[in-house]
């Protein structure tokens, strides 16, 4: 039973599923059947991308895996006792039946309290920075990986639960290719990576009129775009300040102070909004509807206020005033351990969605708790938050 009973529908925005082995190689072509495998390493199973063994996600499988919410009090108040990792983390369970198929996580979600809910892939976010250097890889990649969850789990599943496709844009024709054919197939909500996209000639912003073709079909066919945290490249970055040559952007391990400081500073989810905003994609189509996913909130306010003071001192550079077309088109979701109330405050409560990241060690437990942290709003606030603004935005029925 849920903890709690509420008066009105909840719709996680964030919820995830473990993929199979075979998520990105079932349906890879045969002349990219090498580009992603598996190896054992020391006894562990590790994947493998064009040859070269990846740790971004050092339990690939999900065979075992850490117990939903295991760090939940760790973001909420630290770790002022010093704990190392693995006791932060507490013992290891067996995935359960509802991490990997759509009909037990209904059960879950029951037994959760949870009345809709958007899935997102987890193995899949370290593809497209893996393969940045080919791609028509990427692209041949991101489309087995799409073929594999429609038929596993649907892009709309008993109209409950929402599997989030990827669309990688290096090619613009085979993103707008990929596009058509995942809404032909009925998705209601796509994955765009909250990075430069890159290509034949470089890396460039997605924001920029070369990708408007692509944009165009997503504002007409009304479908939100999730930005979901991913491995967007910026580790790169902080490989040069730590004097690592090479090497991989790899969450799970321990990190210097350096890291720990610029890895919380959201610049990657900055940038991205940034870019969507400053170059002009959200004025050329106002109607898009940006969800900045499992990113947190701590780096609204300073946006916010860069915005702001860009307008001032250069409004012959925009078109509309930047911090209007940020409460127009981008929608956020906070973490549990942030305040969602100052959130509602500052960008309104049209523009907060709920999400708990389950069943994710870094989530919640028990998600429909996160109305407790809404305490003191109007009800019609905290229903809009907990699922109301989501179900607009998908164009689902509350």
């Amino acid at each position: 039973m849920p903890s709690r009973k509420l008066d009105f529908p909840v719709f996680d925005a964030d919820n995830h599923l473990y993929e199979t082995r075979e998520a990105l190689t079932k349906y890879l072509p045969p002349e990219y059947e090498k580009v992603i495998g598996f190896a054992e390493v020391n006894g562990r199973t590790k994947i493998t991308v064009k040859g070269q063994i990846s740790d971004y996600i050092p339990n690939p499988t999900f065979d075992v895996v850490s117990a939903p919410g295991a760090q939940e009090e760790y973001f909420k108040v630290g770790n002022p006792e010093g704990k190392s990792r693995r006791e932060i983390m507490g013992k290891p369970i067996k995935a359960l039946p509802g991490f990997r198929e759509p009909g037990a996580r209904i059960e879950l979600m029951d037994e959760l309290g949870i009345d809709r809910a958007l899935m997102w892939p987890t193995l899949a976010s370290l593809v497209e920075e893996r393969l940045r250097d080919d791609p028509l890889a990427t692209h041949a990649v991101v489309h087995a990986l799409n073929q594999w969850m429609h038929e596993q789990w649907t892009f709309d599943f008993d109209d409950r639960i929402f599997a989030v496709p990827v669309v990688t844009l290096p090619i613009v024709e085979k993103a707008i290719a990929e596009l058509e054919w995942l809404l032909e197939r009925g998705a209601r909500a796509i994955l765009v990576r909250p990075a430069p996209v890159p290509g034949p000639y470089g890396p460039r912003s997605f924001a920029l009129p070369e990708f408007d073709p692509f944009w165009e079909i997503v504002q007409e066919a009304d479908i939100l775009v999730g930005m979901h945290a991913s491995d967007s490249g910026y580790q790169r970055y902080i490989n040069e300040w730590e004097g690592v040559r090479g090497g991989e952007f790899e969450p799970f391990k321990g990190q210097s102070g350096f890291a720990a400081i610029v890895g919380h500073s959201s610049r990657s989810i900055i940038d991205t909004v940034a870019s969507a905003i400053g170059h002009g994609l959200c004025t050329r189509f106002p109607r898009i509807k940006i969800a900045p996913v499992e990113n947190g909130s701590g780096w609204v306010r300073p946006l916010i206020a860069d915005l702001g003071h860009a307008y001032s001192t250069n409004p012959h550079v925009f078109e509309e005033d930047p911090v209007a077309v940020f409460k127009r088109n981008i929608f956020v979701h906070p973490f549990h351990e942030e305040d969602p109330r100052g959130l509602v405050e500052l960008i309104g409560p049209d523009n907060v969605i709920f999400g708990s990241d389950y069943p994710h060690p870094e989530g919640m437990a028990d998600p429909i708790s996160f109305v407790d942290d809404l305490e003191g709003l109007p009800q019609d606030q905290v229903a809009k938050i907990m699922g109301g603004n989501l179900a607009r935005l998908m164009n689902v029925a509350a």
